[in-house]
C-alpha cells in the first residue's frame, strides 16, 4: 500500500492567508497551500499530507524589534525534527526582510534563505529518516505598499528589487528547486504586499505540477 507523503510549508503572512487591509484570515481551502493540497490529492485518496507553519511578520534570519519569534532561522531545526519524516519542505520567505525598520538588500535576504536551507539539511532528525528536498519560492515583488500596512513597508518595494534573482541564485548554488511566484502573480492589488484570494488560487494551481513531479521523484527514489 502506498505510503502517505508529508509536505511542510514554512512561510509568513503571504501563506498564512491574511486578507489584505484587514486582520482576517482566508480559510485553508482558499490559501495557496490548501489549493495545492486539494490539487495534489485529486484522485490520490488523500495520500499527500500538507502541514503549514506560517507566521505573520516572519523574516528569513532576522529579528523583529517589536515582536519576538519572527526570526525563521530560530527554531527551524526543531520544526523539522517535530514534523519528520518529511518528503518536501517549501520555503516562501523574504518579504518581511524589507520592512521599513530594516536596511536590507536582496543579498541579505537571499543569505537568510541559504542559512535556512543549511539548517533544514542539518536538523537533528531521527536516524534513518530522510533529509527532505527543498522547494524555494521567491515572493511576489512588493508594489507601492499602501493602506494600514503601508508605513511598515515604506521603501521596501525599491529595496527589494532583484530579490527573486538573488533567491534564484542561492537556490541554484544549494541544489534546491526554485519557483518564482512573479511568473504567476503580482502582490495584492489592495495593499501591494500580500496575496488576494484569486492570487492564492493561481499560485496553488501553478505549484501543483511542480510539487507533483517532486513527489514522483520521491516515489522513484
Amino acid at each position: 500500500m502506498p505510503t502517505t507523503k508529508h509536505i511542510l510549508v514554512y512561510s509568513d503572512s503571504l501563506t498564512w492567508g491574511i486578507v489584505p487591509t484587514t486582520r482576517q484570515r482566508l480559510p485553508f481551502e482558499e490559501r495557496w497551500p490548501g489549493v495545492l493540497h486539494a490539487a495534489l490529492n485529486a484522485g490520490r485518496d488523500g495520500r499527500i499530507r500538507l502541514t503549514e507553519d506560517c507566521l505573520n511578520g516572519r523574516r528569513t534570519a532576522f529579528d523583529d524589534p517589536y515582536k519576538p519569534g519572527r526570526n525563521a532561522l530560530s527554531g527551524i531545526q526543531q520544526v523539522i525534527e517535530a514534523q519528520s519524516p518529511l518528503d518536501l519542505v517549501i520555503l516562501l520567505l523574504g518579504t518581511n526582510d524589507f520592512q521599513s525598520m530594516h536596511q536590507h538588500k536582496p543579498w541579505h535576504s537571499a543569505m537568510g534563505i541559504a542559512a535556512l536551507i543549511n539548517a533544514i539539511r542539518t536538523a537533528p532528525i531521527e536516524p534513518g529518516m530522510p533529509t527532505p528536498p527543498i522547494l524555494v519560492i521567491a515572493p511576489p515583488q512588493l508594489d507601492n505598499p499602501r493602506g494600514p500596512i503601508g508605513p511598515k513597508f515604506a521603501g521596501g518595494d525599491i529595496a527589494a528589487q532583484g530579490l527573486a534573482q538573488a533567491i534564484r541564485q542561492v537556490s541554484e548554488d544549494t541544489d534546491c528547486v526554485f519557483f518564482d511566484s512573479n511568473t504567476i502573480t503580482t502582490s495584492s492589488k489592495h495593499d501591494g504586499v500580500h496575496l488576494d484570494a484569486d492570487q492564492h488560487h493561481a499560485l496553488g494551481v501553478a505549484l501543483a505540477p511542480v510539487v507533483a513531479d517532486l513527489m514522483v521523484d520521491r516515489d522513484a527514489g
